[in-house]
């Protein structure tokens, strides 16, 4: 059956056949699990009851148009979300089967990890400080071992060839691309579970794009990647799972190749399509 047969693009079809993709994402434990998940600010709901498990060596996308609630999701797996304002949140999210909201914020926010849409790195901090923050927080102040955790971390967010050299030098020296594998390294450094992209390509260029994707493919042998993102190109290329978000409910969710070539829900289909959003 062609695309046009199924109404589906041809390019993003093309592109759901990456080399590395897990060939069966189900077989994965699930790591981090959503149940009957609301969030919201004042009275009003974002999310409206989503259940959704995240496997662990998987990179699980959340497509869906602005202000579908994909962000609103994520930043609740890490807590995030009850720091702003008015925010309420409801339902349950477990963590290796453990109750998030029983845990310290600190330490679950070290265990998942987050890298936003825009780089951040510390402005006043060098490359190594801002690799080695987590730690410092954390009362880790042996040079030796924040040397060896820099390297590392660097190294998995393939940073280290690039400024080995220049580890003193402020991290918002380095180019916008640099400064999100920066962050992405930063994040690593204190040996997360589960790292949480934010629309982590939006403000790069396509260079700096494709090479993130390519650390994405990296990572996911060693931790659980959930990625937010308007790209639905970017999505089919990087992700094992796909969940499809409108007006705050997952309307379908499964292997990325199933919801890009014959999604079950008229609906996503008509949103990868082009149909709306």
């Amino acid at each position: 059956m062609n695309g046009q047969e199924t109404g589906i693009s041809p390019e993003i079809r093309i592109n759901t056949a990456v080399s590395g993709r897990m060939p069966d994402a189900v077989v994965q434990p699930v790591i981090i699990s959503a149940k009957d998940l609301r969030a919201g600010y004042g009275s009003g709901d974002v999310l409206k009851g989503i259940d959704l498990d995240m496997k662990d060596q998987t990179v699980t996308a959340i497509i869906g148009p602005s202000g579908c609630g994909k962000s609103t999701f994520i930043r609740c797996l890490n807590r995030m979300h009850e720091v702003i304002a008015g925010a309420t949140v409801s339902g349950e999210i477990l963590l290796d089967g453990q109750d998030i909201m029983a845990m310290d914020p600190v330490i679950l926010r070290r265990r998942v990890g987050m890298v936003f849409q825009r780089p951040n790195p510390f402005p006043t901090m060098s490359i190594f400080d801002n690799v080695a923050s987590g730690l410092f927080l954390n009362g880790v102040h042996d040079r030796v071992r924040l040397a060896e955790v820099v390297e590392t971390s660097l190294k998995r967010a393939a940073l280290w060839d690039e400024v080995k050299d220049k580890l003193r030098a402020p991290g918002v020296g380095l180019s916008g691309g640099q400064q999100q594998r920066l962050c992405i390294a930063r994040a690593l450094a204190v040996e997360p579970q589960v790292l949480l992209l934010d629309e982590p390509c939006s403000a790069l260029d396509p260079v700096a794009t494709a090479r993130i994707e390519e650390l994405i493919f990296e990572l996911k042998n060693n931790y659980a990647i959930v990625t937010v993102t308007h790209n639905m190109q970017q999505a089919a290329r990087i992700s094992d799972l796909t969940g499809f978000m409108l007006h705050g409910e997952l309307v379908e969710f499964g292997n990325t190749d199933k919801i890009f070539t014959n999604p079950s829900d008229k609906r996503t289909q008509d949103y990868i399509t082009g149909r709306f959003g």
